[in-house]
């Protein structure tokens, strides 16, 4: 018995807990590897995983085979179908790490989970990748995350039109494939026309939903960093100098840490807002605390800011806001549009004790 037909039937003996284990290990590595949306080698990475998942999806219609060669590792179409699984994976697994940096994920859940769903679909539901709908509409989500990106990148802008952009680009890149698959697999096409037209425009309906109801993370903008202090003070060197309360370790643990404050202070927000280079913008803290009485959020105030893109750990601003009372509050930062790049929650104290404070600077 040969080398390859040993490896073949290793792997159709082996091939769910494989699966999972690329799964799982694929994660990981776009996790750890995958650093910013406008470098060259993401945006490399995600278009060539597009090209071979178009190509293998062409591969798997235009060949004649028959039920049950998907199970079978002797079938070129079995492979076929396994190549396809590989990269889709990967596809969702970059958008997941790019979506979920780029997300307060209290504020813009929807979204990530429609794009974890996909991605845990991928790996779980295999008997459907026969199925050209699909496919084909996995496909589409996979174009249609990848362009919600990618445009503002390239013409450094973001906003209402430069997101309706991406979806006419995207409409017309799954609309061309269709066309040119149309023409190897006429019939299987017109049994499943009227479902993939379904499909596709339940899709984009949904994603502009989300987008319109600011659900969807404001992808290529991310918050690199946001925390609320007691003093800031720009140094000679362009630093930062802050002054903060020492929590120690349980600081990772608390949604809400508590500020204590003097009557009549300031407390200062300071966001590192990560926008690719040449994307220049204007952003909001929007200062928020929530009224118990109303059960709902009130804003205090609203203070507008820019943003110069290209720095690697975001553009380092902040705002200030002294008229704040006892209880919880956050500040919002937002777009122009009203997307929330991220959110920095925190209790207020009001104490007549100065608390005990630290210095640092934030380069």
């Amino acid at each position: 018995m040969s080398f390859f037909r040993k490896t073949r039937i290793w792997y159709g003996r082996y091939e769910r807990p494989i699966s999972s284990f690329s799964l799982v290990f694929g994660f990981v590595f776009d996790a750890v590897t995958l650093k910013r949306v406008d470098t060259l080698w993401e945006i490399f990475w995600i278009l060539s995983h597009i090209v071979i998942v178009g190509i293998f999806i062409i591969l798997i219609h235009i060949k004649d085979n028959e039920i049950g060669d998907e199970k079978n590792p002797s079938k070129a179409h079995f492979w076929y179908v396994n190549i396809l699984q590989f990269f889709f994976g990967g596809l969702l697994s970059t958008y997941l790490v790019f979506y979920f940096r780029s997300s307060d994920i209290f504020a813009t859940w929807p979204f990530v989970l429609l794009l974890a769903l996909a991605f845990m679909a991928n790996e779980s539901l295999k008997r459907h990748y026969i199925r050209f709908s699909f496919q084909i509409s996995l496909f589409f989500l996979s174009i249609y995350s990848f362009a919600i990106f990618l445009v503002p990148v390239l013409l450094h802008k973001i906003g209402t039109q430069i997101f309706l952009l991406s979806g006419i680009i995207s409409l017309a890149i799954i609309i061309l494939f269709i066309l040119v698959l149309h023409h190897y697999i006429k019939d299987e096409f017109k049994e499943s026309k009227r479902m993939i037209s379904l499909l596709i425009i339940g899709i984009f309906i949904i994603i502009n939903l989300l987008y319109f109801t600011n659900l969807i993370p404001p992808i290529p903008l991310s918050l690199k960093e946001g925390s609320i202090y007691h003093s800031i003070q720009k140094n000679l060197e362009g630093n930062y100098d802050i002054t903060k309360e020492n929590y120690g370790w349980k600081e990772f643990f608390n949604l809400y840490k508590n500020i204590n404050k003097i009557p009549g202070t300031a407390i200062y927000a300071y966001s590192a807002v990560f926008s690719p280079k040449d994307l220049n913008l204007t952003i909001f803290h929007e200062w928020q605390y929530y009224n118990k009485t109303q059960k709902k959020w009130i804003t205090g105030s609203v203070v507008r800011l820019p943003v110069i893109g290209g720095r690697d750990g975001g553009f380092r601003t902040y705002s200030m806001h002294s008229n704040l009372s006892n209880g919880r509050w956050r500040v919002n930062v937002k777009t122009e549009s009203g997307q929330i790049i991220g959110r920095i929650r925190f209790n207020i104290l009001l104490s007549e004790i100065e608390p005990i404070l630290m210095t640092g600077v934030k380069k």
